[in-house]
């Protein structure tokens, strides 16, 4: 099999039903900042062992939902759901990492160990993806519920990670 079909030269390509739009598509620009938090997620699982399952079945679910978001009609397939109990294992996850770390009272900067700072770009990535969603019509909400809890869980990842490697946080300073 070619990876290249040539059919997207001319700036466009293929939802999933077979409509065809630009590149530019708010679709296009929704699935792939989901695609593009996805890999920095896989940067992010490639330099730490915190939380590693939990980051891998959260990149299987954000390829399930760059599958929905890809859809543009009805086709001939079932897609893959996504339920509010995965909105519930992250939040899980986050009151876990949250037991052992101290309380909040700064705001903190990116930065720390790479770990840290991949998450922080992750984080990052995400809130991007849920901006680029937020403007579709007819996306379950359980999706935004995803991503929003996703980029909170991002940002305790980064904390426990700091926490685990015996770094301090850094602090911002006004």
């Amino acid at each position: 099999m070619k990876i290249y079909t040539k059919t997207g030269d001319k700036g466009e390509t293929s939802l999933l039903g077979g409509t065809r739009v630009s590149k530019s598509h708010q679709k296009i620009e929704a699935y792939g900042t989901v695609d593009e938090l996805n890999s920095a997620l896989g940067v992010l699982r490639s330099s730490t062992d915190l939380d590693s399952d939990l980051l891998l079945e959260v990149q299987h679910v954000l390829f399930n939902i760059g599958s929905l978001l890809a859809t543009e009609r009805e086709v001939n397939f079932e897609l893959p759901k996504l339920e509010s109990t995965d909105v519930e294992k992250l939040e899980n996850a986050i009151d876990l990492l949250n037991e052992d770390l101290p309380k909040l009272r700064n705001f903190i900067l990116p930065g720390g160990s790479s770990a840290a700072a991949f998450a922080h770009m992750a984080r990052t990535i995400c809130r991007r993806a849920e901006r680029r969603v937020v403007v579709l019509e007819n996306i379950d909400v359980v999706v935004i519920h995803y991503l929003n809890r996703l980029s909170d869980y991002l940002f305790v990842l980064s904390r426990a990670i700091l926490a685990s490697e015996g770094k301090q946080e850094i602090n911002w300073k006004k």
